[in-house]
């Protein structure tokens, strides 16, 4: 009888990496996700990952493959970023969380964990709260959030990160009832970030001063590790 050779050994314990399209209400969604290895038995409560301006879900890559480990991972190139199709008209930040929502519904999903970065941030926000009951735990990563409150409009077709900067993030972080864990680099939204507490205050925060805009890629390890924690409590 043959035996696993350790590269095939290595590849069985790790997660499975691929990509994928699903439908929501602007045509197809993209989708990168990983699937514990094991099949998915006993493992933890998906995770949701959305980006931010300018990105795709490929900027979480690298932390697929560790968070992957022990629950179902999920990093949608979100309408109009990536590989997937954009919104015909102009859309507004609820409207673009809202895409998100029937990819949940599309898997069926009944509890997540969400996870936003910058301009994701604003739409992981939107989730939470208008899906109070299906989404678990929050993780907000470098919080676009302004000195004071700003009006919701809508963006171009395709723009959302113009949607995300006129959402009224301050009043809507704080209605959020769900656990909250914000991560802190140090980028162009260190001071914005640090005001979180203004309006949660018993949010969980971690400084992360040695890394900058590229966290999920040049330390996702590190990302992994205090995501893990805070989700495992």
């Amino acid at each position: 009888m043959s035996r696993a050779t350790p590269r095939q050994q290595r590849a069985e314990s790790e997660p499975r990496v691929r990509r994928g399209y699903f439908e929501c209400r602007y045509g197809q969604l993209h989708v990168h996700n990983a699937i514990p290895p094991g099949g998915g038995f006993e493992e933890g409560t998906p995770l949701i990952c959305l980006h931010g301006a300018r990105s795709s879900g490929r900027s979480f890559q690298g932390f697929l493959a560790l968070a992957g480990r022990d629950r179902s991972v999920y990093a949608p190139d979100l309408p109009g970023c990536g590989e997937s199709d954009a919104p015909p008209l102009a859309a507004s930040a609820a409207q673009y969380a809202a895409a998100v929502g029937d990819f949940l519904d599309n898997m069926r999903l009944r509890h997540v964990d969400v996870l936003g970065q910058g301009a994701g941030a604003v739409l992981a926000t939107e989730l939470a709260l208008t899906r109070p009951a299906q989404v678990r735990r929050l993780v907000l990563v470098s919080v676009p959030l302004a000195a004071s409150a700003q009006a919701p409009e809508a963006a171009p077709a395709g723009d959302f990160g113009v949607a995300a900067a006129g959402y009224a993030l301050r009043e809507r972080l704080g209605r959020i009832s769900q656990p909250l864990l914000v991560l802190r680099p140090r980028d162009e939204w260190w001071d914005a970030t640090a005001r979180v507490r203004e309006v949660q205050s018993a949010a969980r925060t971690l400084d992360l001063p040695q890394q900058g805009a590229d966290l999920f890629q040049s330390a996702p390890g590190a990302a992994a590790e205090a995501v893990r924690a805070f989700l495992r409590d």
